[in-house]
């Protein structure tokens, strides 16, 4: 499980319109990775909407906003027209980088157990290195906090 000071494992995952991102791509700005289970949910609705309401001024901070889910890039689509979102969202249909971030993981709900994502987000900066680490996020707030950890790098 990734950590701060550690190089971010590599991503590269189709996007919302087609494309591929690739992390080390991005580079010398530094990333917002957030992981959220499921598209067109209240949580991560609010989430998405609250980075998407702050993405003008991450941009002027030189910041790119990756949201991953295991949505297919069609939900995608449609979760970022319905909401007008202002974010980049990669799916992760085999899991593969929620697996090497460590955000699938076992959850319960109603005393039954489950794989799950646990909404969890990862500040990258722009030489590939983990500078802070939110897991078990509680929306309300948490983009704002994000925000100002980036400001501060």
């Amino acid at each position: 499980m990734p950590d701060i000071g550690d190089a971010a494992p590599e991503i590269s995952l189709p996007r919302d319109g087609g494309e591929t991102v690739t992390l080390s791509d991005l580079k010398p700005k530094s990333v917002v990775v957030y992981f959220y289970p499921k598209d067109d949910t209240p949580g991560c609705t609010k989430e998405a909407q609250a980075f998407s309401e702050l993405a003008a001024t991450f941009d002027s901070e030189n910041t790119v906003i990756l949201g991953i889910s295991k949505d297919s890039v069609a939900k995608h689509e449609k979760f970022v027209k319905k909401y007008g979102l202002g974010v980049i969202l990669l799916s992760d249909e085999a899991g593969d980088v929620c697996e090497r971030y460590g955000t699938w993981v076992e959850k319960s709900m109603y005393g039954k157990t489950y794989m799950g994502i646990e909404r969890s987000t990862f500040l990258i900066d722009g030489t590939g290195t983990i500078r802070q680490v939110w897991r078990k996020v509680k929306v309300p707030g948490h983009a704002e906090a994000v925000l100002e950890a980036v400001k501060g790098l």
